[in-house]
C-alpha cells in the first residue's frame, strides 16, 4: 500500500477530499491531517485516516512524517501555513515529494516541491470554451500541448480529405469523434465536416496544424507563413529580364496582399538595384547583402525571422541545380515566374499522377485560385492507372462544393505536357517533393508528368510542400 498524506483547509481542500474518496484506488491508503475534523461519507475506514491537528506545529507533524509517505499534497488557503508547513516537512523528510495548490505565484526552487497555479488552472479552463480556440490536455502526459482536440468545421480544407494523404510529421490523427461515437482512423478514412480529432504531436507543430483545420479560403501563404519573399542572385539571374520579373513578382504581392521582402544577393548592377529599390514603401523592403557569404544559412535565417510563406524566384534561379536543393530543404511554397506575361494567366493547372501529392496540396491550390481567380483545370492522361486519379478527382469535386468554386477535369488519351505546350494564360501548381531536386538529366526517360515539369518551364509554375 502507498501511503499519501493530504493537509487540507478550506472549500478546495475538502472538495478535494471529496472527490479523493470517489476516485477508487486499493493501491493507496490517505492520511488526511485538517486543524478541525470533518465527517466525509462513503470514506473507507482501511483506504482513510482523519488526523486533527495544526500542521504548522513541527512536533506534532513530525509524529506522523515517521511513516513512510510517497506523496504529500497541501491544499491550504494561508500563504503562511502552506510555507511553514512546507518547511516542517523539509526539516524531517529532506527529499519527499510535495504537491502544492498555489493561490499566490508562490515560488520555491526545491526540486521536490511542485507548485500548482491555481489561477493558471482556472484560467486555462475558460480558455477551453472560447471559440476558436484550441483545447489541449492538462492533465495528461506533459500537459503543453502535445494532445490537443480540434473539430473540423464546414469550410476547412481537411474535410473530405483521406486521412492516409494527410501528411503528418512529428503528429498524428488518433481518434475521430463523429456524432458522439468514437471511429478509429485508418489511411482510407474520409474526414467529415464537424469532426471532433484527436491529435497528438510536437506541441508546435500541432498549432500550425489547428491553424491549418481552422483556416477557409483566403488565408494563403499562411499555414506556411505570412510574408512573400523574392529572392534574387545576379550572378544567376538575366540581368535583361530582372526588372520585368520583379514588376510581375510585386504583381502577386498586390493580389496576395501580404507583406514583401526582396533579397539581393551577389549585386553587380548598381542601375538595377536602384530601380528595384524604387518598389520600396511601408509593406515591401528591399536587403542587399554585399558580403554574399554563407548564403543558404542567411536565405534559411531569413525565410524564419520573417515568417515566409511563399518564395518568388526567376525561371533561372529555380533551374541552378543547388538554389533548387535550397529551395525544398525550406519547405514553403515557391513561385517560379518565366518570361511570359502574369497579369494574363487565368487557369490553374494540375496535372494528375498515380501518386496522391495532389489531394495532398489541394487546400492550398484552391486557396491560391481563389485568391488570384484562377480557374481550377485537372487534366488526367487516361492511358495511365486510374484508380488512385479517382479518388483524388472524387476530393477535388468535395472541395470545390465546399468552397463554391468550380473545377474542370479534362480527360486526355495524349501526354498532358504536350497538350498544355499548345496553350496560353496557365499556371502550372504542382507538389514540391525531393524527386524535383534531382538533376534535370535523370528524369529524360522518366513517365513521371511531375520529373518532367521542366518541359514546361516556359510557363509559371508554384511547387507546394506536401508537408505543413
Amino acid at each position: 500500500m502507498k501511503k499519501i498524506l493530504i493537509i487540507s483547509d478550506g472549500d478546495i481542500g475538502d472538495h478535494f477530499i471529496h472527490r479523493t474518496i470517489d476516485t477508487y484506488s486499493s493501491e493507496n491508503i490517505y492520511y488526511v491531517v485538517q486543524r478541525k475534523a470533518k465527517e466525509y461519507k462513503g470514506a473507507n475506514p482501511k483506504r482513510f485516516k482523519f488526523y486533527e491537528f495544526d500542521s504548522t506545529s513541527l512536533y506534532k507533524l513530525s509524529n506522523l512524517l515517521k511513516m513512510d509517505f510517497i506523496q504529500v499534497v497541501i491544499t491550504m488557503e494561508n500563504l503562511l501555513d502552506v510555507e511553514n508547513t512546507i518547511k516542517n516537512i523539509r526539516t524531517i523528510k529532506k527529499q519527499l515529494r510535495v504537491i502544492v495548490l498555489s493561490r499566490w505565484n508562490l515560488i520555491n526552487k526545491d526540486p521536490n516541491v511542485l507548485l500548482i497555479n491555481s489561477n493558471e488552472i482556472l484560467a486555462s479552463r475558460l480558455l477551453d470554451y472560447l471559440p476558436n480556440v484550441p483545447v489541449i490536455a492538462q492533465n495528461v502526459g506533459m500537459g503543453e500541448g502535445e494532445i490537443m482536440e480540434v473539430l473540423v468545421p464546414f469550410g476547412s480544407s481537411f474535410v473530405y480529405r483521406h486521412i492516409g494523404v494527410i501528411e503528418q510529421k512529428n503528429w498524428r490523427i488518433v481518434a475521430i469523434y463523429r456524432n458522439r461515437e468514437l471511429v478509429m482512423p485508418n489511411r482510407r478514412r474520409m474526414i467529415q465536416p464537424n469532426d471532433l480529432l484527436l491529435l497528438v504531436g510536437d506541441p508546435t507543430v500541432l498549432k500550425s496544424v489547428y491553424r491549418a483545420i481552422k483556416r477557409e479560403l483566403g488565408q494563403f501563404p499562411e499555414p506556411f507563413g505570412s510574408n512573400l519573399y523574392i529572392y534574387i542572385d545576379m550572378n544567376i539571374v538575366n540581368l535583361e529580364t530582372i526588372e520585368n520579373f520583379v514588376k510581375m513578382a510585386v504583381f502577386t504581392y498586390k493580389k496576395l496582399n501580404h507583406k514583401l521582402f526582396i533579397k539581393i544577393v551577389n549585386p553587380n548592377n548598381i542601375s538595377i538595384i536602384w530601380k528595384i529599390k524604387e518598389y520600396m514603401d511601408d509593406d515591401i523592403m528591399v536587403d542587399i547583402d554585399y558580403n554574399s557569404l554563407n548564403l543558404k544559412e542567411s536565405f534559411f535565417s531569413d525565410i524564419k525571422t520573417h515568417h515566409i510563406g511563399l518564395v518568388i524566384v526567376s525561371r533561372e534561379m529555380f533551374k541552378n541545380y543547388h538554389m533548387r536543393q535550397t529551395l525544398y530543404e525550406a519547405h514553403v511554397p515557391v513561385l517560379k515566374i518565366a518570361d511570359k506575361t502574369f497579369s494574363s494567366v487565368k487557369d490553374a493547372v494540375i496535372i494528375l499522377s498515380d501518386n496522391r501529392d495532389i489531394e495532398k496540396i489541394s487546400s492550398t491550390i484552391f486557396d491560391i485560385s481563389e485568391q488570384m481567380n484562377f480557374n481550377i483545370e485537372l487534366y488526367n492522361y487516361t492511358n495511365e492507372h486510374q484508380d488512385a486519379k479517382e479518388q483524388v478527382i472524387e476530393h477535388y469535386y468535395n472541395l470545390s462544393t465546399i468552397f463554391s468554386k468550380n473545377i474542370k477535369v479534362i480527360k486526355e488519351s495524349e501526354n498532358p505536357i504536350k497538350i498544355l505546350k499548345q496553350k496560353d494564360d496557365f499556371i502550372q501548381l504542382l507538389p514540391f517533393t525531393r524527386k524535383l531536386t534531382k538533376r534535370r538529366i535523370y528524369s529524360l526517360l522518366s513517365t513521371d508528368s511531375e520529373k518532367l515539369y521542366h518541359k514546361l518551364d516556359d510557363y509559371h509554375q508554384i511547387f507546394i510542400p506536401v508537408q505543413i
